[in-house]
């Protein structure tokens, strides 16, 4: 019931509002790296002095205006000649649907291509993040037609779409990135129960490692990344085959913890002001995370609203589920 209760606060407009005014004061500061790129370069040199790299996320996304999409493409391009700038070890991760997906196809593919060239020229991965089911194809479309001038591309398998497998074997010559899923999807696209979402998971994993490219497993979860460390070794798998990722401000100390063992290790590292959307989905995955929100919700004037709003959806829902059970 909670994770569909984030879903739900993650696609309210109102709440991404008040949000974007009050910057990051719902707890989300512990997992957002930022509002700026000065910010943003300052977590990643921290994390390069521990030996992880970094993959950016110039938070934002569901844009409807051309001039929004422009802007976060020009904002993309200034982290990467920061990133070169620096010298720091990271790459972009970013979603079509900031860039203009949802507005026509033409000004995503042109958004992106002008980024994916110049991250090109300063020798930059760029990873397309996937989205919800709905933008599925059109992202596989996007990266159909980058491939055909740029290499340095790739893109994301979501262990718990029924296809997946059929997917992670298409762009097996790819750099992908394999996750268990973010959004709430429908049974007929996507399994339903974890130990199907988890089984799916660990299956993709073990293929791509033996069959794919390079492979970025990216999970918090201790039993798999056990279970990928004996995969490896049991299989002579080198070490820049693959690599573990997390979720910047998520198992700090596992994060330094792998980097520490000799594992390629990198921190997926958000910023920016469109950080709701983001911020709701992490608790979603992991409802416990409330924790991070609950000390900061109510302490501050300018909180009021949030925290009135948010209480009154919860307590909305969790009141309809109670009648619900009584019927």
């Amino acid at each position: 019931m909670l994770k569909d209760i984030f879903i739900s606060l993650s696609q309210n407009q109102f709440l991404n509002s008040a949000a974007k005014k009050y910057g990051l004061k719902m707890g989300a500061q512990s997992v957002v790296a930022g509002t700026n790129i000065e910010e943003v370069i300052k977590s990643i040199k921290e994390l390069n002095a521990h030996g992880i790299s970094s993959t950016v996320d110039n938070l934002g996304e569901f844009v409807f205006k051309e001039e929004e999409a422009t802007q976060a493409k020009e904002q993309i391009l200034k982290v990467i000649e920061a990133i070169h700038e620096h010298k720091v070890d990271a790459h972009i991760s970013l979603k079509p649907t900031q860039l203009g997906l949802d507005i026509e196809y033409s000004v995503c593919l042109s958004n992106l291509r002008e980024i994916v060239n110049r991250a090109k020229h300063y020798g930059i991965f760029v990873n397309i993040d996937m989205e919800d089911t709905g933008h599925l194809q059109p992202t596989f479309d996007v990266l159909d037609d980058l491939s055909k001038e740029y290499d340095n591309v790739g893109t994301v398998i979501q262990a718990y779409l029924l296809r997946a497998d059929e997917y992670l074997k298409k762009y097996k010559n790819y750099r992908l990135r394999i996750v268990k899923g973010a959004y709430k999807e429908p049974i007929e696209y996507a399994y339903q129960n974890k130990r199907d979402i988890d089984a799916n998971f660990i299956k993709l994993i073990e293929w791509h490692l033996l069959n794919g490219k390079f492979t970025s497993i990216a999970t918090h979860d201790h039993m798999i990344i056990n279970h990928v460390k004996e995969f490896v070794k049991r299989n002579n798998i080198p070490n820049d085959q693959y690599e573990f990722q997390m979720l910047y401000g998520f198992r700090k100390d596992m994060q330094l913890q792998l980097a520490k063992e000799g594992y390629n290790f990198c921190t997926y590292v958000p910023f920016g002001n469109d950080w709701y959307g983001y911020f709701m989905r992490r608790l979603a995955e992991r409802p416990q995370n409330i924790n991070l929100v609950a000390k900061q919700l109510f302490n501050k004037k300018t909180n009021t609203v949030i925290g009135v709003a948010v209480g009154s959806f919860l307590l909305g829902r969790l009141t309809k589920n109670a009648n619900k059970k009584r019927r």
